[in-house]
């Protein structure tokens, strides 16, 4: 699988509880930072689902 860079570009302030839960599952929760991740089919769903939230860079 391929790798991933994922930035946290937004706030999760008024967001939904679910939406602060996958920003927190991807490893995210402060503006700016970045993590590193493997690109699987379950990680692929968290991006589509806070996308408006993050940036994603493929490595």
């Amino acid at each position: 699988m391929a790798k991933v860079q994922i930035t946290q570009k937004r706030s999760t302030i008024k967001r939904p509880q679910t939406q602060i839960k996958t920003i927190q599952s991807l490893g995210l929760g402060k503006i700016n930072k970045t993590v590193e991740v493997e690109l699987t089919p379950q990680i692929a769903g968290m991006i589509r689902k806070v996308n408006h939230l993050i940036t994603v860079k493929e490595l």
